[in-house]
């Protein structure tokens, strides 16, 4: 990811700018949308599994598969998560996955 300069000038980026304008200027807009939904999706896992008292192992033996691959699941920096193993791992929680775009 591209750093973000840690000075930024008051004139040309007073406060109250669009953060978001700011990060589409600086060409990080997309990275930083993946990575935040990413995080909010391991977020939201992490919870259901710590609220139902579900273990990594026994969340990769109800889905057939690896420990190792649950911990690719819950790692925000994996992007390569695929729909068909985020719809697994709602199955097996209980929860349906729902994606929509704004």
């Amino acid at each position: 990811m591209k750093s973000v300069n840690k000075n930024i000038n008051t004139k040309t980026n007073p406060i109250g700018s669009n953060f978001i304008e700011y990060l589409a200027e600086e060409g990080i807009l997309e990275e930083c949308l993946a990575l935040s939904s990413k995080e909010l999706i391991v977020y939201q896992l992490k919870e259901i599994m710590e609220e139902e008292a579900i273990t990594k192992q026994e969340l990769a033996n109800r889905m057939h598969t690896s420990r190792a691959a649950i911990n690719r699941l819950l790692d925000e920096n994996n992007q390569s998560v695929t729909l068909d193993t985020l719809e697994k791992a709602a199955k097996f929680l209980n929860k349906k996955l729902i994606i929509k775009f704004v």
